[in-house]
């Protein structure tokens, strides 16, 4: 089965439907949304009624740290991620609010786990940003493979058998073998934010019946994306950065 693991999305339709558009032209028998489906972006709606009807037809989802601000549950965020956030509230609906409400903070299924954050404490939203903070959250679970978010920067890290921690930056398109003798963290990259200097969306892909995981980059209409967050009165900067991937 071959599975697309979606991070990340930040209320970006343009940007999602991109990566809906490529997974379909791919094959993709599965969806896995990682969080973080509203802020800095105008299509919170789009975005969480997309989401939930993935979820409705059997995809999993985990909250993000923007979604729970949504909801009133979390509100230490920098100006304009705060700004963001207030003006989600006024346009997404109670079914969208209750479906954030609703959703699990960490999801298991067989040897993979799935997270927003750091797995070490979900609810605290760390950032997974470096071989230390890697090796910590390897260390605290079992699974064969975690699949994070919450940093908008595509990574992968792995451990030895031996007890040895590696790191690595995924290339666009490229095919990683997720080898049983060691476990694996992949921090999946944004769909609608990304902020490693690449603009173009990033959402990954796993093959579980080779155990192969490959990340995807995918242009989408950054000038539309663009143009409806400066329309919707949300901070300039949210627009402009869409540009430059950071």
């Amino acid at each position: 089965m071959r599975t697309a693991l979606i991070s990340d999305i930040h209320a970006n339709r343009e940007a999602l439907e991109a990566c809906l558009d490529h997974a379909a032209r791919s094959g993709i028998d599965a969806y896995v949304f990682l969080g973080d489906f509203v802020g800095y972006g105008a299509d919170p709606a789009f975005v969480l009624d997309t989401v939930m009807d993935f979820v409705a037809r059997g995809a999993v989802a985990v909250l993000g740290n923007h979604d729970a601000a949504a909801i009133g549950t979390r509100s230490d965020m920098n100006d304009d991620a705060a700004a963001a956030i207030a003006w989600t509230r006024t346009v997404i609906g109670d079914a969208h609010r209750d479906f954030l409400a609703r959703l699990p903070l960490v999801a298991e299924r067989g040897s993979v786990l799935y997270v927003h954050a750091d797995p070490v404490d979900p609810a605290g939203w760390g950032y997974i940003t470096d071989l230390y903070s890697a090796s910590r959250a390897l260390v605290a679970t079992q699974a064969h493979v975690t699949f994070c978010g919450h940093t908008h920067v595509p990574a992968l890290f792995h451990m030895s058998v031996t007890g040895k921690f590696a790191s690595f930056d995924p290339v666009d398109r490229v095919e990683i073998p997720l080898t049983q003798r060691r476990r694996w963290l992949a921090v999946i990259g944004s769909v609608g934010q990304p902020r490693d200097r690449n603009p173009a969306a990033c959402y990954a892909v796993l093959d579980d019946a080779t155990d192969v995981l490959t990340y995807v980059r995918v242009p989408y209409d950054i000038d539309g994306a663009a143009r409806k967050i400066i329309e919707a009165g949300l901070p300039v900067g949210l627009a402009y950065r869409l540009y430059e991937g950071y």
